[in-house]
């Protein structure tokens, strides 16, 4: 999933949170930490984008090599290899669909099933980029689980599984089963868009070691 707000409009008002780097993990092989939102993961075209979370680990960790990116809005774990075989093998699990990826949404309106599938190919909205839509000709396929968490005020607690990664999946996902993601600037309207953030995180990330191999879990508790 790539930075929404990667463009060089200088009109595009990006205010990054000043926070300190949430590491949850670091050893020989990789750094694991949680971004906020509010913060590109890579930066963007013009030199008000440059400040990002591959910048800010980068100055920490100068080894630090980019393998996912989250989406400007959205918060949570992203992993860093800190040697070049170690992004090769994390890269490596991401093409392969080994990763397994935990997201916590609050959507509008009460979802009346415990759990569902959405298989919906996506691609970019030309005219409207950096918006996705659902394009059965020319969309790449995108498959994500959820489950129901629980009913809150009129919204609903997700837990969302992605499958593939395309971009913008789980917003358009969302959109789709009539059920935007709450605070999203580019897909909810009204009432469902006058959050103060985008109602998205990435709880846990599970991944083996590139080194020893081992499965290794890691969480960030949700913010909101």
């Amino acid at each position: 999933m790539t930075d929404s707000a990667a463009n060089p409009n200088p009109a595009f008002d990006y205010t990054p949170p000043d926070d300190p780097l949430d590491i949850i993990h670091v050893d020989e092989a990789i750094i694991v930490l949680n971004k906020p939102a509010g913060l590109l993961s890579v930066p963007g075209k013009a030199a008000h984008l440059a400040d990002c979370l591959m910048a800010r680990v980068a100055a920490a960790f100068p080894t630090a090599l980019l393998v996912h990116r989250l989406d400007m809005d959205t918060s949570g774990v992203m992993v860093f290899g800190l040697t070049p075989h170690a992004q090769r093998h994390l890269n490596l699990q991401f093409e392969k669909r080994q990763m397994k990826k935990t997201y916590i949404a609050r959507v509008w309106g009460e979802v009346d099933q415990e759990e569902g599938e959405i298989d919906l190919p996506l691609c970019v909205d030309w005219p409207n980029r950096p918006r996705q839509h659902v394009n059965w000709e020319i969309g790449k396929p995108a498959q994500t689980s959820w489950r129901r968490v629980k009913i809150e005020d009129g919204t609903t607690r997700m837990r969302l599984y992605p499958k593939t990664g395309r971009s913008h999946q789980l917003r358009v996902h969302m959109l789709e089963i009539g059920h935007p993601i709450l605070g999203d600037p580019f897909y909810a309207i009204g009432a469902a868009r006058e959050f103060p953030r985008l109602m998205l995180h990435a709880e846990s990330l599970k991944l083996r070691h590139p080194d020893s191999g081992m499965g290794m879990l890691f969480r960030a508790a949700v913010p909101f």
